[in-house]
């Protein structure tokens, strides 16, 4: 591919020597200086489009009645145009280079690595940013061991790309200090609430709707039996317990997080019995929004209730796999998801 501008210089230059003067092939030699500005730098481009210019004027020596000159106008007036345009892609490359490398950053302040086993608990965690060249986006995940058990956070800010992480970042770093700090998940999530509120009050968004975020804390006390989930408007967890399917809705809706000076700091915590080889399956709603080219959204449930017992890593693998398959790989939301098995001791 790297060569091409090359291989299209042979070729031209040899047709134009092997085939009579009336068919031209020499007015073709301005594209090869073209082409090379599109992936070389700007001197092999100058360097490329000299070459041709040269070749140009040798085979005006076999053939002189070519408009040899009109010609090698055309391949400088090409090759300066190409210089240039490479210049331009060089700067721009540079700069996603530049802002890849700040997203990554970032990356590791919202999404740092998750233990993938704490005790006799297996995580596994799947993360895809619709923005592609951002990276990461508004959806985020956290898990920490805590001496109140395993305590998780996955939630989704409105919005997606660069705009929306510090608004994820927010309240990933509130939980990670809450989450050891406070017994109670109600006080966990009134903690992730104040953090959001402070957040857009500090850097409010643009345009008149108001930034909010969806959230779920689970808590796994240590040794398993059950499972503690606070729901503030997120979708309900799945838990696949021996081939049965079970959807975790919350008996009362919790507030959204930045929401609840509006509507009230009511919250609800519901206890799941999770006992040993039951799967639980967080995500955010880009996975079950996920749409196929006809436009119907992607059948979460009826996907996992169709899963053998698997490993979290299985299960995420083959989740990631066949969302690509029917969304034909064109994802309109970020998504994330966390993965927890209960094992056997």
């Amino acid at each position: 591919m790297r060569l091409s501008p090359v291989i299209l210089t042979v070729v031209i230059a040899s047709l134009a020597y092997a085939t009579p003067p009336e068919l031209a092939f020499s007015r073709l030699l301005p594209s090869a200086p073209a082409l090379a500005a599109a992936m070389w730098p700007v001197l092999p481009t100058v360097l490329l489009g000299t070459v041709c210019l040269l070749l140009m004027i040798g085979l005006s020596l076999v053939f002189p009645d070519l408009g040899t000159w009109w010609t090698a106008a055309g391949i400088i007036a090409v090759t300066v145009a190409a210089a240039y345009g490479s210049h331009v892609r060089l700067q721009r490359e540079r700069t996603l280079f530049q802002v890849r490398l700040v997203a990554d950053a970032a990356q590791q302040v919202v999404l740092s690595p998750l233990p993938r086993r704490i005790g006799g608990i297996e995580i596994e965690s799947l993360y895809l940013a619709a923005a592609a060249e951002a990276r990461i986006g508004g959806d985020f995940y956290e898990v920490v061991d805590t001496p109140f058990g395993v305590r998780l956070l996955i939630g989704d800010v409105r919005g997606k790309g660069l705009p929306a992480v510090g608004a994820a970042a927010a309240i990933v770093n509130a939980f990670r200090e809450a989450a050891f700090g406070e017994a109670d998940l109600v006080e966990v999530a009134r903690r992730l609430d104040a953090s959001s509120a402070r957040y857009n009050a500090a850097f409010p968004p643009e345009g008149p709707m108001e930034r909010f975020a969806t959230a779920l804390l689970v808590e796994i006390p240590h040794g398993g039996s059950h499972v503690d989930i606070l729901n503030c408007g997120h979708p309900p967890p799945l838990l696949l317990n021996r081939g049965k399917l079970r959807v975790l809705d919350p008996a009362t809706p919790s507030p959204l997080l930045s929401l609840a000076e509006l509507i009230g700091d009511r919250y609800t915590v519901d206890r799941y019995a999770f006992t040993p080889d039951d799967l639980l399956l967080l995500y955010t709603d880009g996975i079950a929004e996920a749409r196929a080219r006809d436009g119907e959204f992607f059948p979460l449930t009826a996907w996992m209730r169709r899963q053998p017992p698997t490993p979290p890593r299985e299960l995420l693998t083959a989740l990631h796999r066949d969302l690509l398959h029917y969304s034909r790989g064109r994802l309109d939301d970020d998504i994330a998801a966390l993965a927890v098995r209960l094992r056997a001791p």
